[in-house]
């Protein structure tokens, strides 16, 4: 089959002009009909082995977040993050490790949202032996030194264990206290001669 110069400049004319039609729409299509990238929950950046340092009023390290990978979204400039470390300095104290497997951070880091195999780690000292809490979710305020879950929550330090529904941690007054369903088991501490 022959095809003539005049049948394929007629295709090549009406490709031309249905195009010149696409793009003429596109550009006189309102913003309002577009859709808005701060309207949708899409990443707009992201990072691997970051480390993010918050420090107190008189330049001492306060909390340290650490993690290899965070995904940023400007929609409501929160991050996720994939098994962070967050440590929180204290004075007079050990410093207490939170980790979990994944995270969402507020936008300005207000608050941080601790989820799945979450674990609270305070060092042993000569004084008492390392404590150690699970839980599941675990809603953390740094700059407040604050931390709390509904869900359920386990502490073992040494060989004494409690366990119960929903806590609230203040890591200025190093207090864990539960809220519901509280049972456990205290071994005491034996006192060398």
């Amino acid at each position: 089959m022959k095809h003539s110069s005049g049948q394929l400049f007629s295709i090549a004319l009406l490709s031309t002009i249905a195009g010149l039609t696409f793009m003429l729409q596109a550009a006189l299509t309102p913003d309002a009909a577009k859709p808005d990238r701060h309207l949708t929950h899409d990443p707009d950046a992201m990072a691997e082995n970051f480390e993010i340092r918050r420090l107190d009023d008189q330049g001492k390290l306060k909390y340290r977040l650490t993690a290899p990978y965070i995904v940023h979204f400007s929609d409501d400039d929160s991050s996720e993050v994939k098994t962070p470390r967050l440590i929180a300095y204290r004075q007079d104290a050990p410093p207490l490790t939170l980790t979990a497997d994944q995270a969402k951070i507020t936008a300005r880091g207000e608050m941080i949202y601790l989820n799945e195999n979450v674990k609270i780690l305070r060092e042993a000292t000569t004084q008492s032996p390392a404590l150690l809490a699970s839980t599941s979710l675990l809603t953390v305020e740094p700059d407040a030194g604050l931390a709390y879950t509904d869900k359920a929550i386990e502490i073992t330090q040494g060989a004494s264990w409690i366990k119960g529904i929903g806590a609230r941690i203040d890591s200025n007054a190093s207090t864990f206290e539960l809220q519901s369903r509280v049972r456990g088991h205290h071994v005491a501490s034996r006192v060398q001669p």
